[in-house]
């Protein structure tokens, strides 16, 4: 069972998210909230696997909160959505940067935000259908400009092969076919290079491939 936290300060649209989450078997809502502190409140004392976030909430926005709840040790696996009604670049790069693990639009179909939840409790980086690689490329590129290049010197050469096209944007099933290889040995390489680079997660595996300079902007296709 995928345990939730909702966090956006409209009370309808938390109550339609609550309905639709919790008519799924796999799934159950196990608290909501409007407010920034009480989302770090709930989620310290619920330990969601996934949180569903609205950036603009009043006491604190998502983007706070975000970063308070990653940064809590006794988190670790709790994995975090960004919902906002504004798809623009420096919110998606400041999601990513805070810890986020996904980022949709409100307006976002039924089906795509089930999926979203599904996908970023199993561990893979997700953004809205319409946000594009360019953009992942830009968020990267911005995510620590004044910072020295991320060392790779941990990693195997297989490894940095993979990290290459997980900057890319590709998922497990296309690195297997790019590299002749079964999804599940390409899913634990990506497992392993989180370990060895103390990366919590893919959309982080993302950002630090650029950071590196293992990929660049225009790579990605």
């Amino acid at each position: 069972m995928i345990r939730i936290l909702l966090a956006d300060d409209q009370t309808l649209i938390r109550a339609g998210f609550r309905a639709l989450l919790n008519a799924e078997p796999d799934m159950t809502v196990v608290a909501e909230c409007g407010t920034g502190r009480d989302a770090v409140r709930l989620a310290a004392r619920e330990h969601p696997d996934v949180v569903l976030m609205d950036i603009r909430m009043p006491d604190g926005d998502g983007l706070e909160a975000t970063r308070q709840i990653m940064a809590g040790t006794d988190l670790a696996g709790t994995r975090i959505i960004i919902l906002t009604t504004f798809e623009l670049d420096e919110y998606i790069a400041e999601a990513v940067r805070a810890g986020a693990a996904g980022f949709l639009v409100k307006d976002t179909e039924p089906e795509e935000l089930l999926r979203a939840v599904r996908v970023v409790h199993d561990g893979d980086a997700l953004l809205s259908p319409s946000v594009t690689r360019r953009i992942m490329a830009q968020l990267a590129v911005q995510s620590r400009a004044a910072a020295q290049p991320a060392s790779l010197d941990q990693i195997t050469e297989r490894e940095r092969e993979v990290l290459r096209l997980v900057g890319e944007g590709l998922n497990n099933a296309e690195i297997a076919e790019r590299l002749f290889i079964t999804p599940l040995t390409a899913k634990t390489h990506v497992s392993r290079i989180m370990t060895k680079l103390l990366v919590r997660d893919r959309a982080q595996l993302v950002v630090l491939a650029y950071e590196s300079g293992l990929v660049r902007p225009g790579w990605a296709g």
